[in-house]
């Protein structure tokens, strides 16, 4: 189903699929004697959701595609190199005194739960009122802390998020740490140039931003189509192609730096090398050569 403006979501449907099948990866390589992430809440989260097919590949028993993008061990080093970076982010901001962290679209992120900081840290998680309710339900039913103080304000990005957020103890003259992993594919050009003017708005000098690079110049102008119908060979009914905005907007590192901030691009390659691993040799798998991870620093 197409996406409008007013649609809505759960965890199991449309753009709440896709973060399930998120935390279906972290759960993966979560596993085995020598696991590459340890998110322990991951695969009960997936089981907790209920679409069979992420809870079959977390369980094994969707066997393995040769697709070079999609086979078991490919994901489990894409969702590997994407967390760490995420994960290794979140801890500097945190040692370089930042208390105030904020996670736009939160989904299944489980870092309130997992990752350590000071007492006097403050978590908040923005998402759609369902999705915030479900994920705090389920991993209290499950015994899980949060280990800092987790805020939550249940609100859809299209909506007045910035007053919910200042409502919910936000104070804006405090540097913060923004994480917006895996979000903006799923806004439209002016939307994500909007949540960038929004977040600049109400981050002090000092604060910091994390998320995905894309250069969509340089990849086929059919490639949410390509990855619709490649994931659907492995068991998958998430439609993509309906759920991403394609088309021309401006990168987030040219935005960024239009608006103040000092921003750093580390490429698909150099982030995969850091680990150890190498890119697949396909033509999605870095979105093109200027794609990868960005951090910015606002001056």
């Amino acid at each position: 189903m197409a996406r409008t403006d007013n649609d809505t979501w759960d965890l199991a449907s449309s753009v709440g699929a896709t973060a399930t099948a998120v935390a279906a990866s972290r759960a993966i390589a979560s596993q085995g004697p020598q696991p590459l992430l340890d998110d322990p809440w991951a695969a009960p989260l997936v089981r907790a959701v209920g679409v069979d097919t992420f809870v079959k590949l977390v369980d094994g028993e969707i066997e393995s595609t040769d697709d070079p993008l999609l086979n078991r061990q490919a994901m489990t080093e894409q969702i590997t190199v994407r967390t760490r970076f995420f994960d290794d982010y979140f801890m500097e901001a945190i040692d370089a005194g930042v208390r105030q962290v904020v996670i736009l679209a939160s989904g299944l992120d489980t870092r309130a739960y997992r990752l350590p900081r000071p007492v006097g840290t403050a978590l908040y998680e923005i998402d759609q009122p369902e999705v915030i309710e479900f994920k705090t339900r389920t991993l209290a039913d499950l015994g899980a802390e949060p280990a800092a103080h987790r805020r939550t304000v249940a609100i859809d990005l299209r909506e007045d998020w910035p007053t919910a957020l200042r409502e919910a103890g936000f104070d804006p003259s405090h540097a913060t740490a923004w994480i917006a992993e895996g979000l903006l594919v799923y806004l439209p050009a002016e939307a994500q140039d909007r949540l960038f003017d929004n977040v600049s708005a109400l981050s002090a000098r000092g604060s910091r931003i994390a998320t995905e690079h894309m250069d969509f110049g340089s990849i086929t102008s059919d490639w949410a189509q390509q990855l619709t119908e490649r994931s659907r060979r492995i068991g998958s009914n998430i439609d993509l192609a309906s759920l991403f905005y394609t088309g021309e907007r401006n990168t987030a590192a040219d935005y960024l730096r239009g608006h103040g901030w000092r921003v750093n691009v580390t490429t698909t390659e150099q982030a995969y090398a850091a680990h150890g691993f190498t890119v697949p040799d396909d033509e999605l798998a870095s979105f093109g050569e200027a794609s990868g991870y960005l951090m910015a620093i606002k001056t």
